[in-house]
């Protein structure tokens, strides 16, 4: 039997580390496996407009991966080439899949001016024209000279995009005349004054897309690709996962980072795909989220509610909080220092979804307190103990439980497991008639004592006030966590 899946985002802010994210991952690699660790997501590893600096959301050119002088450097933020697929070639010989995240809507850091016709739009109203048919200049015009053509002798120019942003004037430009008013409206205006959008109706610019999908996968071996969630490049992701899975001949993961509360926007989203994509639980995270600024006052009962994993277990990414819900991050909102280990317990304990653990969690960065000693805890007992039949008692708005039986594959797994948010409790549950006459002790330390199951499988299990208890089957001193 294989062991539970769970993602390690590896995502830290190393600007000041001597070491590249990607040496740094290498050498972690071991220890990941060690911790359980089946798959990492990773971020951008292509140059970006800002060289050594850019985190790889501003991309410049997605076939210079830190192998080419351009912007100014050859590594990327993350490290060169050659220890991009050294750490990926490790974390593949400790069977740990590999996530990276793409951006392939837009690029920036044009290489020449091009002069070329357009409509103009203000930025403050996307949808105020202040002229047709003028003649601008525009950063559009992009040669890779570093590169030389080497991977592909494919060169932006104007006709490649719908629209660039013209700094003088402050206003967007309409390349090609291809942008509706409802699309204007349906959109932030972020959207339309942040680089130059790659116009996908043009059949050159999806031809070339699909040949550097497969160029990736082939040169890098990775198991699949992160992206947000844009329903004007739908049809585009569909054709690129399509093609690189047939020509590669691999079954390509694909991650959507849809950032949406209704979860039947993220479900009509996945359907797109033919379910055939996972996405990031965001109703989850913003229930999370709240229960932890509650201190008490929050529904524990109703914690699943509305959620993806809850609705689609099997395409449910599920998380406490990532990059960009970090202190910082464009959706900032993350839980509570407290209610972390709480947290952490209800998507990496339970039988529904593949969790995500954040680095800045696990080490301590970003403004993050450091969760190692709770999560080594934790995601050993993910590996060890959390399978089998599941059995929940969600009776109690400030304090729930859950067990799971265990399967005779893995030795003395199964476990009962009682969080509560509010002044703890004792929650009666069954835990299985194979367990009986058995003794319990919390893995986690939170209760002092130990119980016995009783004939019937059933078990007393206690936790203490605003904290959680995994109670599992007694072992040696040895093996107790």
């Amino acid at each position: 039997m294989s062991i539970n899946g769970t993602i390690i985002q590896f995502f830290h802010d190393n600007d000041d580390c001597e070491e590249s994210l990607w040496a740094s991952l290498k050498k972690e690699t071991t220890k990941l496996s060690r911790l359980g660790f089946t798959a990492a997501w990773l971020p951008p590893a292509f140059k970006g407009a800002l060289g050594a600096k850019d985190d790889g959301y501003t991309p410049y050119d997605l076939y210079d991966l830190g192998e080419y002088n351009q912007k100014g450097t050859i590594s990327t933020k993350y490290g060169n080439k050659e220890e991009y697929i050294d750490a990926i070639k490790s974390l593949h010989q400790k069977k740990i899949n590999v996530y990276t995240e793409i951006v392939i809507d837009k690029k920036h850091g044009a290489d020449e001016i091009e002069y070329v016709d357009s409509e103009d739009f203000m930025k403050q109203d996307n949808c105020q024209m202040v002229g047709k048919n003028k003649k601008i200049v525009g950063l559009s015009k992009f040669t890779f000279p570093g590169r030389n053509h080497e991977e592909s002798n494919y060169e932006y120019s104007w006709k490649d995009f719908s629209y660039i942003e013209w700094n003088k004037e402050k206003a967007i430009h309409d390349l090609n005349k291809n942008i509706s008013v409802e699309q204007l409206k349906e959109l932030d205006n972020g959207d339309f004054i942040i680089g130059n959008k790659i116009n996908y109706n043009n059949s050159n610019t999806k031809k070339e897309l699909i040949k550097w999908g497969q160029w990736y996968q082939k040169n890098t071996k990775l198991d699949g690709f992160v992206f947000d969630a844009n329903y004007d490049l739908l049809n585009v992701y569909k054709d690129l996962f399509e093609n690189v899975r047939h020509k590669m001949k691999t079954d390509l993961f694909g991650l959507t980072k849809m950032w949406q509360w209704n979860v039947d926007e993220i479900k009509k989203y996945i359907d797109c795909f033919g379910g055939k994509v996972s996405a990031i639980d965001v109703p989850l995270h913003y229930n999370l989220y709240n229960c932890s600024k509650g201190h008490g006052d929050y529904d524990l009962r109703k914690i699943f509610d509305g959620t993806l994993v809850s609705e689609r277990p099997y395409n449910a990414i599920t998380f406490v909080d990532n990059s960009d819900t970090l202190t910082g991050g464009i959706f900032e909102s993350t839980v509570e220092d407290w209610f972390k280990k709480i947290a952490y317990s209800l998507i990496l304990l339970r039988k529904d979804g593949y969790p995500v653990v954040s680095y800045p969690d696990y080490v301590g960065e970003c403004d993050v307190k450091n969760f190692k000693k709770d999560l080594d805890k934790i995601l050993k007992l993910r590996v060890e103990k959390a399978y089998g039949e599941q059995h929940d008692y969600f009776d109690n708005p400030n304090c729930i439980g859950w067990t799971r039986e265990g399967v005779a594959d893995i030795k003395d797994s199964g476990m009962a497991v009682v969080i509560s948010d509010g002044i703890g409790g004792t929650k009666r549950m069954y835990i299985g008639k194979q367990f009986a006459g058995a003794h319990f002790s919390d893995a986690l330390g939170n209760a002092k004592y130990n119980i016995k199951i009783d004939d019937n499988g059933y078990g007393d299990f206690y936790v203490n006030r605003g904290a959680v208890a995994v109670w599992i089957r007694k072992e040696n001193k040895k093996q107790v966590i």
